[in-house]
């Protein structure tokens, strides 16, 4: 069930950034560790994965390898993109080795099961790698947080950008999950907003190898945008398949609703050029962040997602929260994140909400063209800024039971 579980003690040298005094409260336990649980094998693993681990190892060292007087510890283990095998080790990795937080979690059905079981036991986690607003709306809870993006904030870049460009209708190929349903009613959403029309969709299983069927239904529709309510592994062989039947050639445009960096890579800009999308993170949009994308670079071989530069920033925050309060334990900690102005190399002026929705500014961007690319990972302009508030649902607005007490 736990086939790569993978434990790493990090540098217990105690730094000046991270060494304090032990506060009255101090470590529950006699020790700080956090999980990283994502998909090591499967077809998110390029986005999260392994990437996610080194990410939260290197906010560790960072910080200076201890808080509260306490080593830091990182485990990590595979969720296989199955809710029964991530509850399974979230639940042994809190009532036996005493994890304190978990991140990563890269998949809608896994985060909304762990986020409920961890936070039924006094645990926090940061959602990093899930998109699902029901994280943060009707499954919302006391120890959950949403950190680098969600299903709402998707479209508000890439289907507003398409409608204004003349995509009027719209028909869906969905990856038949939560997280694929959220995608593609929320962008539904936008696109009726604006004026245009949803004329269909149909649902393709998650790790689908063969989309030719779909692209088949969703060309014939006559639509003028196929919008791509998938992720990862799913969203490049769908683009590419779609290049091979010559559907781009022929006027329908693609929309890729979640594309990561490693996808624009795995497609290659012959293909992917010119493709929109919206993003929480670029490695090369500024100084700070292409300093930290070299560091990841040389560890990792390939530049982070926004989902591994978003590890990363939880961990740090997360670390920084505990020293600031003094204790480990969930309830001061997650008093103090949503105290907290967010702000490094991922984020600037972030702020946790009642919610647990980490609201932050997110970025259009498109795929360069080969002509436009200087070197290996120059792969995209940053067309954009979408504001905060423009970006997700308004806190007055949320249907989490908390955003009321």
């Amino acid at each position: 069930m736990n086939k790569s579980l993978v434990t790493a003690v990090c540098a217990a040298g105690v730094a000046a950034f991270g060494s304090t005094a032990l506060a009255a409260d101090g470590a529950t336990n006699g020790s700080v560790k956090i999980g990283v649980l994502s998909d090591m094998s499967g077809v998110y693993k390029a986005i999260e994965g392994p990437g996610a681990v080194i990410a939260a190892e290197m906010a560790v060292e960072d910080f200076g390898g201890s808080v509260l007087g306490e080593e830091i510890e990182i485990v990590s283990a595979d969720h296989q993109n199955k809710a029964d095998v991530a509850s399974s080790i979230a639940r042994r990795w809190i009532d036996r080795d005493k994890v304190d937080m978990l991140v990563g979690m890269d998949n809608s059905a896994v985060g909304l099961a762990v986020q409920g079981l961890a936070s039924g036991k006094d645990t926090i986690t940061m959602n990093t790698g899930a998109g699902s607003v029901e994280l943060t709306e009707s499954q919302c809870s006391k120890y959950g947080i949403h950190y680098v993006y969600d299903t709402y904030a998707l479209p508000v870049g890439t289907a507003t950008a398409m409608v204004e460009n003349g995509g009027k209708s719209w028909f869906f190929i969905t990856a038949d999950y939560a997280f694929g349903h959220s995608l593609r009613d929320n962008t539904s959403r936008v696109v009726k907003e604006m004026g245009g029309e949803v004329m269909g969709s149909v649902e393709a299983p998650l790790s689908t190898t063969d989309f030719s069927s779909y692209l088949l239904q969703a060309s014939s529709s006559g639509a003028d945008v196929i919008g791509l309510a998938n992720a990862g592994g799913d969203t490049v062989n769908s683009i590419k398949q779609a290049n091979s039947f010559g559907i781009v050639q022929r006027g329908q445009k693609l929309a890729g609703m979640l594309v990561f960096l490693t996808d624009v890579k795995a497609l290659g800009l012959d293909t992917a050029k010119g493709l929109q999308f919206t993003t929480a993170f670029y490695w090369d949009r500024n100084e700070e962040s292409r300093k930290w994308s070299q560091r990841f670079f040389e560890k990792h071989g390939a530049m982070p997602t926004m989902v591994q530069a978003g590890v990363y920033s939880a961990v740090m925050h997360y670390l920084e929260a505990i020293k600031a309060s003094g204790s480990d334990a969930a309830a001061p900690v997650r008093k103090q994140l949503g105290e907290m102005e967010l702000n490094d190399f991922f984020v600037q002026n972030g702020k946790i909400e009642a919610n647990g929705l980490m609201s932050h500014d997110m970025y259009l961007a498109k795929v360069k063209t080969p002509e436009e690319s200087e070197s290996d990972w120059d792969l995209l302009d940053i067309v954009s800024t979408i504001p905060a508030a423009d970006a997700y649902i308004p806190i007055s607005e949320s249907a989490c039971s908390l955003v009321k007490q």
